[in-house]
């Protein structure tokens, strides 16, 4: 996500007492010569024509980012109409749709058919395994994985692989389950193995596919693959300690899952995505209701396309069944079962990490506030007791953690993609070569280019231990949390259930969707909806045209950025102090 463009430059005004204007007639009782006034105020802030240049600049970011409100809105309209297909930066065609099959899920395979100007076929490598990328489902749509070029998607086709990759459908199946898409997205494997002569496939997931994949090398009739790669994906979620993050604290606070089958209930049994897509904005309200923004205003003139395309993919929420959803928050997040071996996918299949043989990369980072590294590790050392346990299983875990990308970064930004997923995919042979036992990939780049040839960076496996690799913590509150979630659950249920279900019936409550506070704050600034931003467009269109930046030197720009990094700091104190209050409220009732 757009960090807000903010400088550390400061206005230093040096105010001397006997020429203030206003203060000096108070000290020495002499009248003020108003004469002199504007060319004190000038002399501390710069000429007149400084302001008036300002006042010009500010005035046309301002149409320029309304216009881009505006296009958003629009590109979310038409997004909508046209079914809300995947944001893929590249061809594709379609290879399998699972709404189709005997166990129906609204999940469909994509190959990619054409990188840049150059038909896919000219870049392959025969002797390179397929890869098969696949999208988070958490509220939003799937496509981040491939939006633009320099992604997941561009990497694999630049280092000659062929490239799936496994997209979602806006609405579910109805009554689809987690068996269901587990079984889609086996037949998809086994499907591009078919493909490419038997040849295993390396799978990728991001954040919330990360697991899925996980539960698939594991379950009982999956598909192993030669590699799984989980970026930023929570396995252990009940890792937390002094760690706990505000999602982990919200989840105890709230009561656990039954609030989660309230919404689906009262909307007909659908889980609407925007609520997920809000408690991700809500962790860093900073950025979420304030720094893109910004960003955009400040840097409009280059901000613009970069932030439609982004908001193109964040802006399509996906729904969920009501059973998909409640099984997801009851058995992983509140329940933790994958972690300890008692995730029941269907009566015939109780999922153990155990089972997993092909090996595993584990990518994670400092700066991730929905993952951190010890959710997305910690559950090794539950699984594995220590490392002659892993080397005894014949188990090769390979992890690597960036000191400072965000979330989205992990599977976002251009530079990550061109460096540490480009040493990912040229490692794999690597990977599937080392001897059973916990490795850490490091990368070293002295020149700090992501663009720099192979043969300037090196990869190197240091062997770790199980034992060193996550300090253990109570798991008592989140056991509290979740027999808590089992009682407030049994309640609703039995006592409140039936008589949503009557207000679910009830004239209004089926365009809930389009009702979600998120999204009508972005398609009330349509055109389409809104009739006060007709003449915008060409409005915006003779600003862009007739544009007139001010110096780079104006003191104006450097006090509106310095009052912009003081709104920042603000929002992100208030952030502070209410999680604090949270985690406090959290440690008081469970502890």
């Amino acid at each position: 996500m757009a960090q807000a463009a903010q400088s550390k430059t400061s206005v230093k005004v040096k105010i001397k007492q006997d020429n203030a204007p206003g203060a000096s007639a108070k000290s020495k009782g002499k009248k003020s010569k108003p004469d002199n006034a504007p060319d004190e105020l000038a002399s501390m802030f710069g000429s007149w024509n400084d302001l008036w240049d300002y006042q010009i600049d500010s005035w046309q970011r301002g149409a320029i980012f309304l216009d881009t409100l505006r296009q958003r809105a629009d590109n979310m309209i038409e997004h909508e109409k046209a079914g809300m297909p995947p944001p893929l930066a590249f061809k594709y065609e379609m290879v399998m749709d699972a709404r189709e099959f005997e166990r129906p899920s609204n999940y469909a395979l994509l190959k990619i058919l054409e990188t840049d100007e150059d038909c896919l076929e000219d870049c392959l490598d025969p002797d390179k395994p397929p890869v098969i990328i696949v999208d988070p489902r958490a509220g939003h749509g799937p496509g981040i994985g491939g939006f633009k070029r320099d992604s997941e998607v561009g990497i694999a086709l630049h280092e000659g692989h062929p490239v799936y990759f496994i997209m979602f459908y806006p609405d579910p199946v109805p009554h689809q389950s987690l068996a269901d898409v587990l079984d889609s997205l086996k037949v998809f494997v086994e499907k591009v193995s078919g493909l490419h002569e038997g040849k295993k496939p390396v799978l990728y997931g991001n954040c919330q596919a990360g697991w899925l994949i996980a539960l698939l090398s594991a379950h009982c009739e999956g598909t192993s693959p030669e590699l799984a790669v989980l970026n930023g994906s929570p396995l252990s979620y009940w890792a937390g300690g002094e760690e706990m993050n505000p999602m982990q604290i919200l989840g105890g606070l709230t009561g656990g899952v039954w609030l989660t089958r309230l919404m689906a209930d009262l909307n007909g049994g659908v889980f609407n995505g925007a609520a997920l897509v809000q408690n991700f904005e809500n962790l860093n309200p900073a950025q979420a209701i304030w720094g893109k923004y910004y960003n955009l205003y400040a840097r409009g003139d280059d901000e613009r396309d970069r932030f439609l395309d982004f908001e193109r993919w964040w802006n399509g929420f996906y729904k969920f069944s009501e059973e998909e959803i409640t099984a997801t928050v009851e058995n992983l997040f509140i329940g933790n079962k994958l972690e300890h071996g008692e995730m029941n996918v269907h009566d015939d299949c109780t999922v153990d990490l155990k089972d997993i043989r092909n090996p595993l990369f584990i990518f994670a980072s400092e700066g991730d506030d929905i993952t951190p590294p010890r959710q997305a590790l910690h559950w090794i050392r539950a699984v594995y007791p220590d490392t002659k346990a892993l080397k005894a299983a014949g188990q090769r875990i390979v992890y690597m953690i960036n000191p400072h990308v965000g979330h989205l970064g992990i599977f976002v930004s251009a530079k990550v993609a061109r460096l540490e997923h480009r040493a990912i995919l040229e490692n794999a042979p690597e990977i599937e070569d080392l001897k059973p036992g916990l490795y850490e990939m490091i990368i070293d780049n002295p020149t700090g280019d992501p663009d720099c040839s192979r043969d300037q960076y090196d990869v190197r496996f240091e062997e770790r231990r199980v034992e060193d690799l996550c300090d253990s913590v109570s798991q008592e509150p989140f056991e509290a949390v979740r027999a808590v979630s089992e009682k407030n659950d049994e309640l609703y249920k039995n006592f409140m259930r039936p008589w949503i279900a009557m207000l679910a019936n009830m004239p209004g409550t089926q365009n809930m969707d389009q009702m979600h506070p998120l999204r009508l704050r972005r398609v009330l600034f349509s055109e389409q909806l809104n009739p006060a931003m007709f003449p915008l467009a060409a409005a915006a269109q003779s600003v862009r045209d007739n544009r007139k930046k001010p110096s780079e030197d104006n003191p104006y720009i450097a006090v509106e950025k310095h009052m912009a990094e003081q709104i920042t700091t603000a929002i992100e104190t208030w952030t502070e102090i209410y999680n604090r209050r949270n985690a406090a409220l959290f440690r008081a009732f469970y502890q």
